[in-house]
């Protein structure tokens, strides 16, 4: 803050005891300029008044006013400040219409995306969230969990596209999600009725012409059973650690993404695979395996998971939010969702139907 004001009075007395042509008054300018990039335009403003009184004072010691040169001089530097004035308003101008679509953006994140709890019945569960763009709080990745009477739903998906179609899609399906996955009907039942809640939408593609679609994983996990059931349409398969080995859950052919089941032939394939206490399941979008180094070179989840060892899934989560953003240098290229899910010992399960994402 005392910076301006110093360089003000160092300047003004350097022009003062030097003779009348060392011309020093420009450096003035530097005072408002500096003052702009910390404070608003109330106190360029003030700078500035001050740096061109100082130079009339120096100029009216030194008898140069009314000198054509030296009144110039000045009307210059007075026409600068300005100019820093008006830059300094329009940037706060900008600022604040920057923090309140910021605050717009959060508020929408948090009534599309709510945060997963901790616990999901016999579940312990962890979730994270990375956007590509600094400014960006929603996009295309989604991640929901449901209850039902007898297990929890979980689904992940990354929809087509960017911007605010993006948005309204993954609004689309996790509301088809929320309103049909705590029935008791199949998984692959669940799957088709989201496919033609994506497909039907009226207003899918009429923005660009092109269809939309979502790659998605739905897993249904009972509360007692040991196994977990997954239908996969077109998205990155979960990843299972177990005893510090990662395998993949892909045995059947995944099915085409949500909005284009007219190219599915017969129902959705249904695999289970065994899920014990002590197992994690890892799901997650494309942005994480697809994020590349400086070389290049593709990030390898299952190799990294496995280095890692066995956690609770929120450490799990941890060491993956801070490995990727450290590979990528600092920024991802598109965003990025994950969902850690491990087995917990057995507790008395809610009475009522609970759900949440984030």
């Amino acid at each position: 803050m005392a910076l301006p004001f110093v360089m003000i009075a160092l300047i003004a007395l350097a022009d003062a005891l030097t003779p009348p042509y060392v011309e020093l008054g420009p450096l003035l300018m530097a005072a408002p300029a500096v003052t702009a990039a910390f404070a608003g335009p109330r106190l360029t403003a003030l700078v500035s008044v001050l740096a061109v009184g100082a130079r009339l004072l120096v100029a009216s010691l030194q008898h140069t006013v009314g000198v054509s040169g030296r009144d110039g001089e000045i009307a210059a530097l007075a026409a600068g400040a300005i100019v820093v004035v008006v830059f300094t308003a329009v940037r706060d101008r900008h600022r604040r219409v920057l923090s309140q679509v910021r605050s717009v953006s959060e508020t929408a994140q948090k009534v599309l995306l709510r945060p997963l709890p901790d616990r999901i019945g016999p579940l312990t569960v962890a979730s994270v969230y990375l956007a590509a763009e600094a400014e960006a709080q929603i996009g295309g990745d989604l991640y929901a969990a449901a209850r039902t009477r007898t297990s929890t739903r979980l689904l992940i998906g990354d929809v087509r596209g960017k911007g605010l179609p993006a948005v309204g899609d993954a609004a689309l399906l996790l509301g088809s999600f929320y309103g049909f996955a705590h029935r008791q009907e199949s998984l692959p039942a669940l799957a088709e009725h989201l496919d033609g809640s994506v497909r039907w939408d009226p207003h899918s593609g009429q923005d660009n012409g092109e269809e939309r679609f979502v790659t998605a994983v739905l897993l249904d996990v009972p509360d007692h059973g040991g196994c977990v059931e997954v239908v996969n349409c077109g998205h990155p398969p979960p990843l299972m650690l177990r005893h510090g080995t990662v395998a993949q859950l892909d045995r059947s052919q995944s099915a085409p993404p949500l909005g284009l089941g007219e190219f599915n032939v017969g129902e959705y394939a249904l695999d289970k695979f065994t899920f014990e206490e002590g197992d994690l399941l890892l799901l997650y979008t494309d942005g994480v395996i697809e994020a590349r180094d400086r070389s290049g070179a593709f990030y390898l989840l299952p190799e990294r998971l496995a280095a890692w060892g066995d956690g609770t899934p929120e450490e799990v989560l941890r060491r993956l939010r801070g490995d990727l953003l450290a590979y990528v240098g600092g920024r991802l290229a598109d965003d990025a969702a994950a969902i850690a899910v491990m087995c917990a010992p057995p507790a008395r399960l809610p009475s009522v139907t609970q759900d949440a994402t984030t």
